[in-house]
């Protein structure tokens, strides 16, 4: 009886105290801290300590699926997380419930980072902004953005309070543009620290955006003639000052509807564009040059009067006429010249009235070949004095014929001295001269030493097509010494006739001082001397008698 009694007691002692059981049971959640990226599912492990467990499981908003269990646990799928939540995890153990809270936080990193510059193109001393704003990032709180001019960081804002996670993912400042400015590379940096989360940091780059700065406070100036010439080649000019930048300014020229083909030139702050116009239609027309510099455009324009004015038309009858032939020369405008031009012919006795051609006779002579005719036309055009000339040169023919100043009948050389004949005749067309003594013809282009077997008369002949002429020319060679002498000569005769120059003067002013001290004198003694001069001229001639005898 007692083994009994002892057998019931230790069963008794093996079953478990049911009220200490409720009091020991636990309920825990896998993963303790969770951080889901945006979108993203996350697996749910709930468990408990309990033997035998009650009801159990989880309590969230978010879409849930029970995807396994045992005894003591349940495992649940969370799909498509998209916002932060708190989920709970219970379990009942002997008519006690127990939970324990996991908090969720959605995390979206910062893919896309954008850098934006208002405006792209800023006039210096302008304001203008850098922003940037990340388009979806979470948790705000943990986002720092940095924003970076060519990697130099200009400022840093971080959303760390509540009232800055509240705002959107942005920062923005405001910049006064200066010329160094131009080209610089802005960007931003922005920082997502999960660290306190159990993730780690995530980091993203914006793409660059480069800053413009520019000047383009004038407009254009245009350099060009008020009058352009139909058909005829003009260059035009456009100028641009204080430019910045100013190799990059675009410079487009037109004459009405025609574009034309500027070069461009640029030095400093001035660009300047040359280009060649040539108008076809007459009349008034409008000259322009568009000037553009980043978002800026310019422009100016200048009016031109294009107008027809051709050279006058000189026409000769006889371009070239013999000599003694009579010619005609007439001047007249050209027929495309509006309205008709004056004209004015060199050497026309009279001018002719508006629209008449003027006209000249004239008989060809020897000294009018090579004589230059002109045809003078004028024409007024918007009060401007316009004028042309055509020029025409005379060809007279005639025979050949010698002067003697190109051809002297006499000519002396030096023994020993290079020499060339010199004859050169007259004639157009030019004749061919030849000079020939016994039948051998004399070298004219090769000079030759002067020996005593020059010393001869050459014949020479010019012939050209109209005829030829002939003249003798005689060569007469003098020795050095010779020569010498001569020289000395003509030297001496040169200085006595100097020297007989000089007292001939001296005797003329000598001679008028007398005459006037003699128109001094008194009459009788004038008389006076009459008689002492007709008494020396009786004795003079008294010697002269006695002498011839």
């Amino acid at each position: 009886m007692e083994m009994l009694l002892f057998g019931v007691w230790a069963l008794l002692a093996l079953i478990p105290d049911p009220g200490a059981a409720e009091e020991r049971f636990e309920v825990s959640v896998w993963p303790d801290q969770a951080l889901v990226k945006y979108g993203q599912s996350l697996m749910v492990n709930c468990s408990t300590s309990c033997p035998d467990p009650g009801p159990g499981g989880i309590e969230t908003l978010l879409k849930k699926t029970q995807v396994g269990n045992g005894p003591q646990w349940k495992e649940f799928l969370l799909e498509d997380v998209t916002q932060n939540s708190i989920l709970q995890c219970f379990f009942s153990c002997a008519g006690i419930q127990k939970d324990i809270n996991l908090g969720i936080t959605v995390y979206q990193p910062p893919e896309q980072v954008i850098v934006e510059l208002q405006p792209a193109w800023v006039a210096v001393d302008e304001a203008f902004t850098v922003t940037c704003h990340v388009p979806s990032v979470t948790p705000l709180e943990n986002l720092t953005l940095i924003l970076l001019q060519d990697n130099q960081e200009l400022h840093r804002k971080n959303f760390r309070s509540l009232a800055m996670a509240s705002q959107r993912a942005e920062v923005t400042i405001n910049v006064k543009a200066q010329r160094e400015n131009d080209k610089c590379n802005f960007s931003c940096h922005a920082e997502l620290d999960l660290n306190s989360h159990g993730g780690g940091l995530f980091h993203s780059n914006s793409a660059l955006q480069v800053l413009r700065i520019f000047e383009f406070s004038q407009s254009p100036k245009i350099w060009v003639s008020s009058l352009l010439e139909v058909g005829m080649a003009e260059t035009v000019s456009c100028e641009v000052a204080r430019v910045f930048p100013a190799e990059e300014v675009m410079i487009h020229m037109f004459l009405g509807d025609q574009e034309l083909s500027p070069f461009l030139f640029w030095e400093g702050d001035t660009i300047w564009a040359n280009a060649t116009v040539r108008a076809m239609e007459i009349g008034d027309q409008e000259l322009s040059c568009l000037t553009s510099l980043g978002p800026m455009e310019q422009r100016t324009s200048q009016p031109v009067h294009v107008y027809s004015f051709p050279p006058p038309i000189l026409e000769i009858e006889e371009m070239n006429p013999l000599a003694g032939t009579e010619i005609n020369v007439t001047c007249s405008g050209h027929i495309l010249t509006s309205p008709s031009p004056t004209l004015r012919l060199q050497g026309a006795p009279d001018l002719p009235a508006p629209g008449e051609p003027a006209w000249l006779s004239l008989t060809a002579s020897e000294e009018d070949d090579g004589r230059n005719l002109s045809c003078e036309a004028s024409l007024e055009v918007q009060g401007q004095q316009l004028s042309k000339t055509t020029v025409i040169q005379l060809h007279v023919l005639y025979k050949p014929r010698f002067e003697e100043s190109g051809c002297p009948g006499n000519q002396t050389w030096l023994e020993g001295m290079e020499q060339m004949l010199a004859c050169v005749p007259k004639g157009n067309p030019t004749p061919v001269l030849m000079c020939t003594w016994n039948g051998t013809v004399f070298d004219l282009e090769v000079p030759q030493k002067a020996t005593q077997n020059h010393s001869r008369t050459y014949c020479c002949t010019a012939t050209n097509q109209l005829g030829s002429v002939s003249k003798d020319v005689a060569v007469l060679v003098e020795g050095l010494d010779e020569g010498v002498s001569s020289t000395i000569l003509v030297i001496i005769i040169v200085a006595l006739g100097a020297g007989m120059m000089v007292i001939t003067v001296a005797l003329y002013l000598n001679y008028r001082s007398c005459k006037k001290e003699r128109r001094k004198l008194p009459y009788r003694q004038k008389e006076k001397n009459k008689e002492e001069e007709s008494q020396f001229t009786v004795q003079q001639a008294g010697k002269h008698s006695k002498h011839n005898c």
